[in-house]
């Protein structure tokens, strides 16, 4: 029996070893098939990737609108910004910032989730997005009388991620092969998505994830359980924000260099299609969510203009306005098709079949 229970897990095991394979030759295979555009849209997916599964958790598990998502982005990303470049002639390491942008924006998620306990739907969304819009004038306006985000001239010259003494930054050489800067920053991001992938799937099978899903389908019911829904939905807003400032604080150490205008309202409308678009509530479509949104309208941008000059013999119509039109019907067509989302839960697939 012992021998029969073996062979039925080397499938998996054979899985989970490609798996791991395939995600570290990927960024090599990008880089030489399609350059270093190509890398760079792959570690952002990476982020959105955080991002997504950070808000998974108010709006998947929790049932919680959320429309101002990105400020806990800006919050995790300006710590990082402030502690970490010439802007305070700081310098702290990388170790110590992603906590602390991680906890700061847990604490801004704190206050918004608490005033709002008592609001669903609508509301509830109208009051996120205002709030999401108040941090970004906030950040575009605190340069006076003491400058401390330097405005909407943002903030540059970010120092970027050092592990082990080495920025991420700069190319590495392992036994005589150079591996390019965003492939070392891949690898660095893949780790902590896969992290932030471990902790939602810890969370959504743990007692507070079932409150979470009580909550959700039934608050009245949940409550009538014995379910502190107050502190519940306060855990929720806390948990998805950190998660959100760490990915920040990643984007402004790739980036180096941060201002207000990178966290508009269609960011968090972005990242929340990203959920609703892959299955909300189930880590794997969120994740596969995240990866198409991010993948899909940069596809759209370098392909629009040449096959209008290969099938009319000159660009018809802007790029840019094209890509943004065809995205939007490919997302029309999946929430006319696909309503549960790309790759939804099975409970919530019936549930969408049976309506």
């Amino acid at each position: 029996m012992s021998a029969g229970m073996n062979n039925a897990r080397m499938p998996r095991n054979v899985q989970l070893a490609l798996a791991v394979i395939a995600l570290a030759v990927l960024p090599f295979m990008v880089s030489a098939g399609l350059g270093n555009t190509w890398l760079r849209v792959l570690d952002f997916a990476l982020l959105y990737v955080m991002l997504a599964l950070g808000l998974n958790i108010v709006v998947g598990f929790a049932g919680l609108l959320d429309l101002g998502y990105i400020a806990f982005y800006a919050v995790g990303a300006y710590v990082y910004a402030l502690l970490a470049s010439p802007h305070f002639g700081l310098h702290w390491p990388v170790w110590a910032i992603l906590p602390l942008g991680a906890l700061a924006a847990c604490g801004f998620g704190v206050v918004l989730g608490a005033p709002t306990l008592r609001l669903r739907g609508d509301y509830l969304a109208i009051v996120t997005l205002g709030f999401g819009e108040i941090v970004r004038i906030f950040m575009n306006n605190l340069n006076a009388p003491v400058n401390i985000t330097n405005g909407p001239k943002g903030i540059a010259s970010i120092d970027p991620i050092q592990v082990g003494g080495h920025a991420l930054a700069q190319p590495l050489e392992i036994f005589g092969v150079t591996v390019p800067a965003l492939v070392l920053t891949y690898y660095f991001f893949l780790a902590l998505a896969l992290l932030v992938m471990l902790a939602g799937l810890r969370l959504q099978n743990s007692r507070i994830g079932r409150a979470w899903a009580a909550i959700r389908e039934d608050e009245m019911a949940a409550k009538a359980c014995g379910i502190n829904t107050r502190n519940i939905k306060l855990l929720a807003f806390a948990m998805g924000a950190s998660f959100g400032g760490l990915a920040g604080g990643l984007f402004a150490s790739f980036q180096e260099f941060v201002s207000p205008e990178s966290f508009s309202l269609m960011e968090s409308i972005m990242v929340l299609c990203m959920v609703v678009l892959g299955g909300m509530g189930h880590i794997p479509g969120v994740i596969l969510g995240a990866l198409v949104l991010t993948v899909l309208p940069e596809a759209f941008r370098h392909g629009a203009g040449p096959v209008q000059q290969a099938v009319f013999g000159q660009v018809l119509v802007d790029p840019e306005n094209l890509r943004m039109l065809l995205f939007g019907l490919a997302l029309v067509a999946v929430m006319l098709y696909r309503p549960s989302g790309l790759w939804p839960d099975p409970r919530h697939r019936q549930e969408f079949n049976s309506r």
